[in-house]
């Protein structure tokens, strides 16, 4: 049944679409399947930028933490490799690059959707496992409602 899933996700993926449209097209599909989706709790994407490398270990902690459940799967995420650009400012303690000097690192950005009272626990989990000194990421609340 997923990988019917995998098609969807790429004729939703689009220039300029928003960032959390693959994973409402997944939610969408999965509560028709199933009739819920973690009990259609209001639900929140995360968005968090981690060294490629690390991905991993970050999609693996989020799942873990109950993010990325549609239907009756988990640990179901997005993810999109780039390069992440940032110059570390006097007194911060890099894991990547020196102070002063710009820097660019190959990363993964990773969105998943999760239900709201779990954002505290979802985001404790990432931070818990990401390398970086201030990790980049932002969560906001997202429709994974099925049309009227």
């Amino acid at each position: 049944m997923f990988r019917s899933v995998i098609p969807m996700i790429g004729r939703c993926v689009r220039p300029g679409a928003r960032c959390t449209h693959p994973l409402r097209r997944m939610a969408q599909y999965s509560s028709g399947l199933h009739g819920r989706l973690s009990g259609m709790e209001p639900m929140d994407c995360l968005v968090i930028y981690v060294p490629t490398d690390a991905a991993s270990a970050v999609r693996q902690a989020i799942g873990d933490a109950g993010a990325g459940r549609l239907g009756n799967y988990s640990h179901c995420s997005f993810s999109l490799d780039g390069t992440g650009r940032f110059t570390p400012l006097p007194g911060a303690n890099p894991a990547v690059g020196v102070v002063g000097s710009p820097e660019e690192v190959s990363e993964t950005r990773i969105e998943a959707i999760f239900p709201h009272s779990r954002r505290n626990a979802v985001v404790k989990a990432a931070l818990s496992v990401h390398p970086y000194e201030t990790p980049a990421f932002m969560t906001f609340p997202v429709d994974a409602s099925l049309p009227d």
